[in-house]
């Protein structure tokens, strides 16, 4: 059976626009920043990076509009907020040059990204002033569908992740059965990389992938997985890193039956994982603490966090990754505060109001003991 947390706030970052890819950062006892994109619609290349802030744990925000204003109409952005151990704030993503107001950065036909590259920024005064994005090489021919941030491990590497994607050509061939880590030890000067996570299936595929770093100094990735052939969800995946990601043990299933998910570590060497369910009875976003082994995900407990009125468009939409243009939520992130609750964020367009949402869970509730019977 499902657990069920307790709900001691509810409300939005930003209500209004339609936006995508909230992540908070904490920046004190209750100070937050809060990084998402503004867009048109799904696909439309006019993704701006904006933020906002909270002095008050969460609970209100006030809005910083774009993080690179010189830049919306001639890149369409979509990068993630971190925190490093240093207090320091990074942004990782994407960036696709617009040739075209109005245009697509989406052929679902294909299932293809405009060629786009890998990006980053950086700020050394809690998000106020930011570097320019520059850019990661591409390690593989592709483009990347990068929503999830860079993780700053224990050790000092930068480490982030990607899904590859087929570009507009058709003829560049992508090896798109993985997930790609990208990593670098001097703070973005150069780049290595290795393949996080590999798929059985042939065909498989992957989107909205995430790493983070245990108390054990564990990395433990995840992403939503899909048969690229029917298009049918796989439960999620994960792996395990020993050495800081450099090499990754096999990958196995976490038994969660999700989509889009965010990744948080706990300090007791657990971790919370935050995911879209759609496809059953109280669709939303999902929350499960977890204590990974090699090779089991070792869920303790599981249930709704956030549940949508609508989870698509459509009354009778269908839930897999062909469709995402026609979801009604997603994206979500998950943050530990520093008095213990948890803050869930997800963007969200229902008819009780659209932007990006939140919940903020009671910590007690969140952290205690297992579950008799996770419902994976």
């Amino acid at each position: 059976m499902a657990d069920h947390y307790e709900v001691v706030g509810q409300g939005f970052v930003v209500r209004g626009p339609l936006a995508a890819c909230s992540r908070v950062a904490v920046i004190g006892e209750r100070e937050l920043v809060c990084t998402y994109v503004t867009r048109s619609g799904a696909g439309v290349a006019d993704y701006t990076v904006e933020q906002a802030r909270s002095s008050d744990g969460g609970r209100t925000w006030e809005q910083h509009g774009p993080v690179w204003p010189d830049l919306a109409g001639l890149a369409s952005m979509s990068m993630a907020l971190s925190r490093a151990p240093s207090g320091h704030l990074l942004l990782y993503g994407t960036s696709t040059p617009v040739g075209a107001p109005g245009e697509s950065w989406w052929d679902g036909e294909r299932q293809a990204l405009k060629q786009n590259d890998l990006v980053w920024a950086h700020s050394s005064d809690a998000g106020r002033k930011w570097t320019r994005p520059r850019v990661i090489p591409m390690p593989i021919p592709g483009s990347a569908e990068a929503p999830g941030p860079l993780t700053v491990t224990s050790g000092g590497r930068w480490i982030g992740v990607y899904a590859p994607y087929n570009t507009f050509d058709p003829t560049v061939v992508v090896d798109r059965n993985q997930i790609v880590a990208v990593f670098s030890d001097d703070h973005g000067r150069t780049w290595g990389h290795t393949s996080m996570l590999r798929f059985a299936d042939p065909n498989g595929g992957g989107a909205e992938s995430w790493v983070v770093e245990l108390a054990n100094g564990r990395l433990v990735g995840t992403c939503w997985n899909m048969s690229l052939a029917t298009g049918v969800d796989e439960p999620i995946p994960f792996a395990i890193s020993d050495d800081d990601g450099s090499t990754w043990l096999a990958t196995h299933s976490t038994g969660i039956a999700g989509q889009a998910a965010s990744l948080a570590p706990l300090p007791d060497g657990r971790l919370l994982i935050a995911y879209n369910q759609r496809a059953r009875p109280d669709a939303g976003v999902w929350l499960a603490v977890a204590r990974p082994t090699d090779a089991d995900f070792g869920v303790e407990r599981i249930g709704p966090a956030w549940v949508a009125e609508r989870p698509t468009y459509s009354a009778d939409g269908d839930s897999g990754h062909d469709s995402w243009t026609d979801f009604a939520f997603g994206e979500p992130s998950v943050t530990v505060l520093p008095d213990g609750d948890v803050l869930v964020t997800m963007w969200c367009d229902q008819p009780a109001g659209r932007g990006i949402g939140y919940v903020r869970l009671a910590g007690a509730s969140v952290h205690g003991r297992p579950a008799s019977s996770p419902n994976r």
